[in-house]
Protein backbone atom coordinates (compact mmCIF):
# COMPACT_ATOMS: atom_id res chain seq x y z
CA UNK A 1 0.00 0.00 0.00
CA UNK A 2 1.20 3.49 -0.90
CA UNK A 3 0.12 6.78 0.61
CA UNK A 4 -0.85 9.27 -2.09
CA UNK A 5 -1.19 12.96 -1.25
CA UNK A 6 -2.91 14.93 -3.99
CA UNK A 7 -2.62 18.72 -4.15
CA UNK A 8 -4.82 20.70 -6.52
CA UNK A 9 -3.87 23.79 -8.50
CA UNK A 10 -5.27 27.30 -8.65
CA UNK A 11 -9.05 27.85 -8.38
CA UNK A 12 -9.65 24.15 -7.63
CA UNK A 13 -10.13 22.12 -4.43
CA UNK A 14 -9.87 18.54 -3.27
CA UNK A 15 -13.09 17.91 -5.20
CA UNK A 16 -11.20 17.73 -8.50
CA UNK A 17 -9.42 14.51 -7.45
CA UNK A 18 -12.61 12.55 -6.74
CA UNK A 19 -12.44 10.25 -9.83
CA UNK A 20 -8.76 9.47 -9.20
CA UNK A 21 -9.19 8.85 -5.47
CA UNK A 22 -11.86 6.25 -6.14
CA UNK A 23 -9.57 4.38 -8.54
CA UNK A 24 -6.53 4.52 -6.24
CA UNK A 25 -8.61 3.14 -3.38
CA UNK A 26 -9.88 0.32 -5.59
CA UNK A 27 -6.23 -0.68 -6.05
CA UNK A 28 -5.71 -0.79 -2.28
CA UNK A 29 -3.90 2.51 -1.79
CA UNK A 30 -4.59 5.36 0.61
CA UNK A 31 -5.30 8.75 -1.00
CA UNK A 32 -5.45 12.07 0.80
CA UNK A 33 -6.54 15.15 -1.14
CA UNK A 34 -5.65 18.51 0.39
CA UNK A 35 -7.85 21.57 0.00
CA UNK A 36 -5.63 24.63 0.19
CA UNK A 37 -6.67 27.50 2.45
CA UNK A 38 -9.14 29.87 0.78
CA UNK A 39 -10.21 27.44 -1.94
CA UNK A 40 -12.82 24.71 -2.46
CA UNK A 41 -14.79 24.03 0.70
CA UNK A 42 -12.38 26.39 2.49
CA UNK A 43 -13.28 29.35 0.27
CA UNK A 44 -14.84 31.08 3.28
CA UNK A 45 -11.28 31.55 4.59
CA UNK A 46 -10.15 33.51 1.54
CA UNK A 47 -8.19 36.61 2.57
CA UNK A 48 -5.20 38.74 1.65
CA UNK A 49 -3.24 37.07 4.47
CA UNK A 50 -2.90 33.82 2.50
CA UNK A 51 0.51 33.34 0.89
CA UNK A 52 2.47 30.54 -0.74
CA UNK A 53 3.79 29.65 2.72
CA UNK A 54 0.20 29.19 3.95
CA UNK A 55 -0.36 26.56 1.28
CA UNK A 56 2.97 24.84 1.92
CA UNK A 57 1.95 24.63 5.57
CA UNK A 58 -1.41 23.09 4.59
CA UNK A 59 0.44 20.17 3.00
CA UNK A 60 3.06 19.93 5.74
CA UNK A 61 0.36 19.74 8.39
CA UNK A 62 -1.41 16.91 6.55
CA UNK A 63 1.80 14.88 6.37
CA UNK A 64 2.48 15.52 10.06
CA UNK A 65 -1.05 15.05 11.38
CA UNK A 66 -1.71 11.86 9.42
CA UNK A 67 1.84 10.65 10.23
CA UNK A 68 2.40 9.83 6.59
CA UNK A 69 5.57 8.37 5.14
CA UNK A 70 6.52 6.65 1.88
CA UNK A 71 4.31 9.25 0.17
CA UNK A 72 3.80 9.78 -3.54
CA UNK A 73 3.16 13.51 -3.55
CA UNK A 74 1.12 14.60 -6.58
CA UNK A 75 0.97 18.32 -7.36
CA UNK A 76 -1.09 19.95 -10.10
CA UNK A 77 -0.42 23.25 -11.89
CA UNK A 78 0.29 26.06 -9.36
CA UNK A 79 0.94 23.41 -6.70
CA UNK A 80 4.23 22.61 -8.40
CA UNK A 81 5.52 25.44 -6.23
CA UNK A 82 4.25 23.63 -3.14
CA UNK A 83 5.56 20.21 -4.13
CA UNK A 84 9.01 21.63 -4.78
CA UNK A 85 9.02 23.19 -1.31
CA UNK A 86 7.85 19.99 0.41
CA UNK A 87 10.49 17.91 -1.41
CA UNK A 88 13.10 20.39 -0.17
CA UNK A 89 11.86 20.49 3.44
CA UNK A 90 10.37 17.03 4.06
CA UNK A 91 12.21 14.68 1.71
CA UNK A 92 12.29 11.96 4.36
CA UNK A 93 8.49 11.62 4.09
CA UNK A 94 8.36 11.24 0.30
CA UNK A 95 8.82 8.33 -2.07
CA UNK A 96 8.29 10.27 -5.30
CA UNK A 97 7.19 13.70 -6.47
CA UNK A 98 4.75 13.81 -9.38
CA UNK A 99 4.16 17.10 -11.19
CA UNK A 100 0.88 17.07 -13.13
CA UNK A 101 1.17 19.74 -15.84
CA UNK A 102 2.68 21.85 -13.09
CA UNK A 103 4.95 24.81 -12.55
CA UNK A 104 8.58 23.82 -11.92
CA UNK A 105 10.43 26.86 -10.55
CA UNK A 106 14.04 27.83 -10.31
CA UNK A 107 15.24 28.92 -6.85
CA UNK A 108 14.05 32.44 -6.11
CA UNK A 109 11.21 32.35 -8.63
CA UNK A 110 7.54 32.83 -7.89
CA UNK A 111 4.53 31.24 -9.55
CA UNK A 112 4.24 34.34 -11.73
CA UNK A 113 7.88 34.33 -12.88
CA UNK A 114 7.39 32.22 -16.01
CA UNK A 115 4.16 33.91 -17.09
CA UNK A 116 3.83 36.68 -19.65
CA UNK A 117 3.81 40.27 -18.50
CA UNK A 118 0.24 40.67 -19.78
CA UNK A 119 -0.96 37.69 -17.69
CA UNK A 120 0.84 39.05 -14.65
CA UNK A 121 -0.66 42.50 -15.11
CA UNK A 122 -4.18 41.10 -15.54
CA UNK A 123 -4.01 38.93 -12.45
CA UNK A 124 -2.46 41.58 -10.25
CA UNK A 125 -5.01 44.16 -11.42
CA UNK A 126 -7.86 41.76 -10.70
CA UNK A 127 -6.51 41.06 -7.21
CA UNK A 128 -6.11 44.73 -6.44
CA UNK A 129 -9.69 45.38 -7.54
CA UNK A 130 -11.12 42.61 -5.35
CA UNK A 131 -12.23 42.87 -1.73
CA UNK A 132 -9.94 40.05 -0.54
CA UNK A 133 -6.98 40.33 -2.93
CA UNK A 134 -7.87 37.39 -5.17
CA UNK A 135 -8.24 36.79 -8.89
CA UNK A 136 -11.09 34.94 -10.60
CA UNK A 137 -10.92 31.56 -12.34
CA UNK A 138 -10.80 31.22 -16.13
CA UNK A 139 -13.40 29.53 -18.27
CA UNK A 140 -12.60 25.76 -18.01
CA UNK A 141 -12.60 25.57 -21.80
CA UNK A 142 -8.92 26.57 -21.56
CA UNK A 143 -8.37 23.27 -19.71
CA UNK A 144 -9.86 21.39 -22.68
CA UNK A 145 -13.08 20.62 -20.81
CA UNK A 146 -16.50 20.47 -22.42
CA UNK A 147 -20.09 19.50 -21.69
CA UNK A 148 -20.67 17.98 -18.22
CA UNK A 149 -16.99 18.18 -17.20
CA UNK A 150 -16.88 21.85 -18.17
CA UNK A 151 -20.07 22.61 -16.25
CA UNK A 152 -18.85 20.74 -13.15
CA UNK A 153 -15.53 22.61 -12.99
CA UNK A 154 -17.09 25.95 -13.82
CA UNK A 155 -19.50 25.81 -10.89
CA UNK A 156 -16.86 24.48 -8.46
CA UNK A 157 -13.97 26.84 -9.15
CA UNK A 158 -13.38 29.73 -6.73
CA UNK A 159 -11.15 32.84 -6.79
CA UNK A 160 -7.50 32.22 -5.95
CA UNK A 161 -5.58 34.04 -3.18
CA UNK A 162 -3.55 36.76 -4.87
CA UNK A 163 -0.65 36.87 -2.44
CA UNK A 164 0.44 33.39 -3.53
CA UNK A 165 1.23 34.78 -6.96
CA UNK A 166 4.44 36.76 -6.59
CA UNK A 167 5.98 35.21 -3.48
CA UNK A 168 9.42 33.73 -4.31
CA UNK A 169 10.44 30.24 -3.24
CA UNK A 170 13.93 29.46 -1.98
CA UNK A 171 14.99 25.81 -2.15
CA UNK A 172 18.05 23.60 -2.56
CA UNK A 173 18.13 22.23 -6.10
CA UNK A 174 20.28 19.24 -5.21
CA UNK A 175 18.00 18.22 -2.36
CA UNK A 176 14.89 18.32 -4.56
CA UNK A 177 16.69 16.65 -7.46
CA UNK A 178 17.60 13.73 -5.18
CA UNK A 179 13.87 12.89 -5.06
CA UNK A 180 12.59 10.64 -7.89
CA UNK A 181 10.38 12.85 -10.06
CA UNK A 182 7.76 12.29 -12.74
CA UNK A 183 6.45 15.13 -14.89
CA UNK A 184 3.13 14.61 -16.67
CA UNK A 185 2.84 16.96 -19.63
CA UNK A 186 -0.70 17.59 -20.86
CA UNK A 187 -0.61 18.72 -24.44
CA UNK A 188 -4.05 18.63 -26.10
CA UNK A 189 -4.71 21.46 -25.58
CA UNK A 190 -1.60 22.71 -23.82
CA UNK A 191 -2.21 25.50 -21.31
CA UNK A 192 0.00 28.43 -22.32
CA UNK A 193 1.05 29.41 -18.79
CA UNK A 194 2.52 25.94 -18.21
CA UNK A 195 4.48 25.76 -21.47
CA UNK A 196 7.72 27.20 -19.96
CA UNK A 197 7.77 24.36 -17.42
CA UNK A 198 7.05 21.75 -20.09
CA UNK A 199 10.13 22.98 -21.92
CA UNK A 200 12.26 23.14 -18.78
CA UNK A 201 11.77 19.51 -17.81
CA UNK A 202 13.24 18.40 -21.15
CA UNK A 203 16.22 20.79 -20.95
CA UNK A 204 19.53 19.11 -19.94
CA UNK A 205 20.72 22.46 -18.53
CA UNK A 206 17.72 23.02 -16.23
CA UNK A 207 18.62 23.33 -12.53
CA UNK A 208 22.26 23.46 -13.60
CA UNK A 209 21.94 19.98 -15.07
CA UNK A 210 20.40 18.49 -11.93
CA UNK A 211 16.84 18.07 -13.21
CA UNK A 212 17.06 15.31 -15.84
CA UNK A 213 18.84 12.64 -13.79
CA UNK A 214 16.24 10.90 -11.66
CA UNK A 215 13.30 12.33 -13.58
CA UNK A 216 11.03 11.24 -16.39
CA UNK A 217 8.48 13.01 -18.58
CA UNK A 218 5.22 11.37 -19.63
CA UNK A 219 2.92 12.98 -22.17
CA UNK A 220 -0.85 12.74 -21.89
CA UNK A 221 -2.83 13.83 -24.92
CA UNK A 222 -5.46 15.67 -22.94
CA UNK A 223 -5.97 19.09 -21.41
CA UNK A 224 -4.74 20.73 -18.22
CA UNK A 225 -7.19 18.91 -15.89
CA UNK A 226 -6.40 15.25 -16.62
CA UNK A 227 -7.85 14.15 -13.28
CA UNK A 228 -11.19 15.10 -14.83
CA UNK A 229 -10.69 14.52 -18.56
CA UNK A 230 -8.58 11.32 -18.34
CA UNK A 231 -8.75 9.98 -14.76
CA UNK A 232 -8.08 6.34 -15.70
CA UNK A 233 -4.95 7.15 -17.71
CA UNK A 234 -3.71 9.48 -14.97
CA UNK A 235 -4.32 6.87 -12.29
CA UNK A 236 -2.34 4.30 -14.28
CA UNK A 237 0.66 6.64 -14.22
CA UNK A 238 0.27 7.15 -10.48
CA UNK A 239 0.13 3.39 -9.93
CA UNK A 240 3.37 3.05 -11.86
CA UNK A 241 4.97 5.38 -9.30
CA UNK A 242 4.39 2.90 -6.47
CA UNK A 243 7.08 0.44 -7.54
Amino acid sequence: MTNFVLVHGAWHGSWCWRPVIEQLQQHGHRAHAVTLTGLGERAHLLSSAITLETHIEDVRQLLETEELSNVVLVVHSYAGMIGTAIADRMADRLKQLVYVDAVVPKPGESWSSTQSSSTQQQRIAAAEASLNYSFPPPDPVVFGLHDADHAWVQRRQTPHPGNTYRMPLAFDVQRVAAMPRTYISCTEPGLATIEPSRLRVKDPAFWGGAWLPGSRVITLKTGHDPMISEPAALTDIFLDCTG
